[in-house]
């Protein structure tokens, strides 16, 4: 019989509903990240003379079990399809035990997971320290 090249590995249940409490300490800490620290190093004033899209915005939001960091920009070109678009660049999946995954948005379109099982405050530091999670 010929080999498949399967093989059966370990895969943990991951919670489908994250608890209230938790959501609202990691809303808390991650707007507060932002405020003070994103928004003041990447949100910069509009050029002049703008030709090229450029940061505006950046805010936080949940899905499911999902914390996204989500970056707006402004799209001043004359062949613009809206005036501004929005674009994800660091994304905190809970798992669980107040641990959390975290992935950043790569350019082929997928999330792409690189650290796992962090504490929120571990991956809020990863974010100010890595580029790959920058807008």
């Amino acid at each position: 019989m010929p080999k498949t090249g399967r093989q059966w590995v370990w895969a943990p249940k991951k919670p489908s509903v994250v608890p209230a409490a938790l959501k609202e300490e990691v809303s808390a800490k991650g707007d507060r990240f932002v405020r003070q620290y994103i928004k003041p190093t990447y949100v910069e004033p509009p050029p002049k003379k703008p030709r090229y899209n450029y940061l505006v915005d950046v805010h936080t939001k949940w899905r499911g079990r999902y914390y996204y960091f989500i970056s707006k920009y402004a799209s001043p070109g004359p062949n613009r399809i809206a005036p501004f678009f929005y674009s994800g660049f660091a994304r905190l999946e809970y798992t669980g035990n107040n641990r959390f995954n975290l992935a950043y948005f790569r350019h082929t379109g997928q999330w792409w997971q690189v650290h796992s099982n962090l504490t929120l405050r571990k991956a809020l530091d990863l974010i100010r320290e890595c580029g790959l999670f920058h807008p």
